[in-house]
């Protein structure tokens, strides 16, 4: 094992995917010479080349187009956007075409390309910048939507949404890149669409992925110097989404709480909570409980943003209402 930063972990995965696979290759508004926006391919560049390291105008419909045209033709495209809220001038394509095409065409060819984006706020970027809009993507069959927690998580499902023969939409979080966390040296990928417990505990399911994860499990602790053992289930993955393990959690702690960093109405929360009522509603203890986003537009100032985003106490008081 080797503790290093979830920059670090997904930088890793992308450069031990190309290569070992030469069709893999990556392009986006200042990968290449500058080494992206967040360092995540600095150096790549230098070593790989501008045939693979490709620098693109400001214009996501052409890095998505592209990618599309490159993933239907063989190539494994890695489509970099500076942040997921310059998606929706790409939506056309991410959602009417990769999402789509494979299906449409009746499998007669693939789209093998990851679109990686940065969403999520606490950085100071402005409303239009600090977006958390991970539920719409999740909406449209046909595409895979990763978020991870953990810096193991993210080179493990990286690779394996490199490696996928569908379009996959890893969401990175802003904030998130100097987290530290165990990262196995070996060669290693984890399965996309598989839900984890990343803590055991018997009095209150906590349900969250991505920057969630890292509050909750804060919360966790406080909690556990009160006697309460909180169980931990990080989704990982919103599509395919896999709820066995939020449902063996549920069955066993009879209480849940949902942690997210969008905002509460129509969420991944409110998707959570309605699977636990049609699947479990005979072991619930307690009404199911949100914690999420005020729905406002995300302020610039600090302090009001701070204000605006979930935090720990807000989880820890969430725990505490169902118990």
């Amino acid at each position: 094992m080797s503790k290093i930063t979830m920059r670090e972990a997904i930088s890793k995965a992308i450069w031990e995917e190309m290569e070992r696979d030469p069709s893999v290759f990556i392009m986006g508004e200042e990968v290449g010479v500058w080494g992206g926006t967040y360092a995540v391919t600095k150096g790549f560049y230098d070593h790989f080349g501008a045939r693979r390291v490709k620098d693109s105008p400001i214009a996501e419909a052409v890095i998505i187009g592209s990618a599309i045209g490159a993933a239907m033709v063989g190539q494994r495209p890695i489509a970099e956007l500076m942040t997921i809220n310059f998606a929706f001038s790409a939506m056309e394509h991410i959602v009417n075409e990769a999402a789509k095409l494979r299906y449409m065409f009746g499998g007669q060819f693939t789209i093998p390309m990851v679109i990686r984006a940065v969403g999520g706020g606490g950085r100071q970027l402005g409303a239009t910048h600090s977006q958390t809009p991970d539920v719409i993507f999740a909406h449209f069959p046909g595409l895979k939507v990763v978020s991870p927690g953990t810096p193991a998580d993210a080179k493990g499902l990286l690779k394996s949404a490199i490696r996928s023969n569908d379009p996959v939409l890893f969401i990175e979080h802003a904030a998130m890149y100097q987290l530290r966390g165990d990262v196995p040296d070996e060669e290693y990928t984890l399965p996309i669409g598989k839900s984890t417990v990343q803590r055991e505990g018997s009095d209150v399911t906590i349900v969250t992925y991505c920057k969630g994860l890292e509050l909750s499990m804060k919360a966790a602790e406080q909690l556990a110097s009160e006697g309460i053992r909180v169980e931990i289930v990080d989704l990982r993955t919103l599509r395919p989404l896999d709820m066995q393990p939020v449902i063996e959690s549920f069955k066993k702690t009879n209480r849940a709480v949902i942690v997210e960093e969008g905002w509460k109405s129509f969420g991944v929360g409110a998707e959570v909570a309605s699977r636990i009522y049609e699947e479990a509603f005979d072991y619930l203890d307690a009404p199911v409980r949100r914690v999420a986003q005020d729905e406002v537009p995300l302020p610039y100032n600090r302090t009001l943003e701070q204000a605006a985003l979930p935090q720990v106490e807000d989880v820890i008081a969430a725990v505490r209402e169902v118990l």
